[in-house]
């Protein structure tokens, strides 16, 4: 594509109300903030990363489809995950540790470790 081509691919879409980045939700900075507190403090409580690893959802996005994310209100966030030796996931390993961790509203306070250790049996939904 040429400059004047690419100008008026920006031209005709700039007109036509299209933009050129998808729309995506926003998650707020306190929940990044918590999500890598939650995930840092577990690294941190079993090991360190030579020994253990979170799961996977404890390394995406901190919004409400996350399913590491057990709650999000006024009162913080609560986030339960499991975690293993590095390579657990990927080799469908068991896990060894589960962790559940209560984060202030602003994602900058561990307000509780409600739970560290072996992984507890699911719980069936009511």
């Amino acid at each position: 594509m040429t400059m004047g081509s690419a100008a008026l691919v920006a031209a005709v879409l700039a007109s036509s109300g299209i933009t050129g980045t998808p729309a995506m939700a926003q998650v707020p900075f306190s929940a990044v903030r918590a999500l890598n507190l939650a995930r840092n403090l577990a690294v941190q409580q079993n090991g360190g990363l030579s020994l253990y690893r979170p799961a996977q959802c404890m390394f995406q996005t901190a919004d409400a489809g996350n399913e590491c994310l057990v709650s999000m209100d006024e009162d913080g966030f609560v986030f339960r995950f499991l975690g293993g030796i590095p390579g657990w996931e990927q080799f469908q390993m068991p896990a060894s540790v589960e962790t559940e961790v209560r984060i202030s509203a602003d994602g900058r306070t561990v307000e509780e470790v409600l739970y560290n250790g072996p992984p507890r049996p699911v719980q069936p939904v009511d």
